[in-house]
């Protein structure tokens, strides 16, 4: 009998929890769903994995957060006492979440107040990962993943000066909702960890960050600014008033803001004197990386803020080239972070699946995400879609 796949409550991303946190607060209130979707090819239909999803749903639900777990929360000082106190007693809900088979589609769909199943995704998302990756030669996979991983160590130890310009190359682990296994993710971040500490700093796995020492690395997502679009603010106020609402909920910590929701234009337009100020800097999801980063530099001079005090983190679909290149551009101007994902989790030989569970409707109304990227914008309303564009003067694509 194989472990069950969710080991901890605790095993996911920094940003699930502080997002959780912002939106029990401000509006307990809401009712969401979200969506599952595949958007490559599998090796073979993940409507097979039907029956062992099931199994790891129930068992999700039968979890709740021990006492020790509860108490690294409490050690962050930016998580508050009375989410705590909601999470000693917090247990998902198996009414909210269904999976089913459409052909050799599968589905899965949570609906419900937003407080009790937006952490159902990281979940989801690694339960398929895995249960899909368990039906593969393991030994031979982990054995080409060790050699990839100590390639790419050894690449690091070549940086040497370079990666100590003005600023220093820096990355963290964000690769839990697409990796390989849990057991491999844990035997990658502890020899990062303890083969180039100097260049890795963290991951946005809690459990992994209080089991093994590291630092948890995380703020929000696209699903706490898209919540916006439906909380009675008009539209073309709701990036102002998702980052205002952060403001006050963290008043200074977790200073990194998101910039795709509706592309970095607009994002821009919204990110005034005063945000600029507030926000430490800002997380690149889409788009061309470098244009990028250029216009947030930009921004920065033309609001008189020396750029060289804000940072910059990129997180969409990095490996150690693109990040390395990344950095050899900016450097010098302004700091860097790296988040890196399915490049260190599931690297192993074996072609990764392209899976996402995203925020679709909040209070019976859709919602969209207009990337910077063609193929990672999401809305199921062709109509609010448009009407999104035109509010925010985003082209069509």
């Amino acid at each position: 009998m194989k472990q069950p796949v969710v080991r901890s409550l605790l095993e996911t991303d920094l940003y699930k929890f502080t997002m959780w946190q912002a939106l029990l607060h401000g509006h307990p209130n809401s009712h969401t769903e979200y969506e599952f979707v595949c958007r490559n090819t599998p090796a073979f239909p993940l409507a097979d994995l039907l029956e062992d999803v099931e199994h790891e749903l129930d068992h999700l639900c039968s979890m709740s957060f021990t006492d020790e777990e509860l108490s690294y929360l409490r050690s962050l000082r930016y998580m508050k006492s009375d989410f705590i106190d909601f999470l000693t007693v917090f247990r998902f809900q198996r009414k909210f979440i269904e999976v089913r088979a459409v052909g050799d589609t599968l589905v899965i769909h949570a609906a419900g107040p937003q407080v009790h199943v937006m952490g159902f995704e990281i979940y989801v998302l690694y339960i398929v990962n895995e249960l899909y990756f368990r039906r593969f030669d393991h030994d031979a996979a982990l054995t080409e993943g060790r050699a990839r991983l100590s390639a790419k160590i050894a690449r690091l130890k070549t940086l040497g000066d370079e990666a100590s310009r003005r600023y220093p190359f820096e990355f963290s682990d964000f690769g839990t909702r697409r990796r390989f296994s849990g057991t491999w993710h844990d035997e990658v971040v502890q020899r990062l960890a303890r083969e180039v500490p100097e260049y890795f700093k963290g991951t946005s796995n809690v459990y992994q960050a209080m089991k093994f020492g590291l630092i948890p690395i995380g703020t929000m997502a696209h699903e706490y600014m898209q919540s916006f679009q439906a909380f009675g603010v008009r539209l073309r106020d709701f990036q102002k008033a998702s980052l205002e609402a952060w403001v006050q909920e963290y008043r200074g910590d977790l200073g990194i803001a998101l910039t795709d929701v509706v592309g970095m234009d607009a994002f821009l337009d919204d990110f005034d004197l005063y945000f600029a100020k507030l926000f430490d800097g800002l997380r690149h999801d889409s788009g061309d990386p470098v244009a990028w980063g250029e216009k947030a530099i930009a921004h920065y001079a033309a609001l008189r803020i020396d750029p060289k005090t804000k940072r910059l983190v990129f997180s969409d679909g990095l490996n150690f080239d693109s990040a390395i290149a990344l950095y050899r551009h900016f450097a010098d101007r302004i700091m860097t972070g790296f988040g890196i994902g399915t490049h260190l989790t599931n690297d192993v030989g074996l072609a990764p699946l392209n899976i996402v569970m995203k925020l679709v409707c909040c209070n019976g109304q859709s919602v969209a995400k207009l990337s910077d990227s063609p193929g990672k914008t999401v809305c199921k309303d062709e109509t609010f879609l448009a009407y999104l564009r035109q509010v925010f003067n985003h082209p069509a694509t």
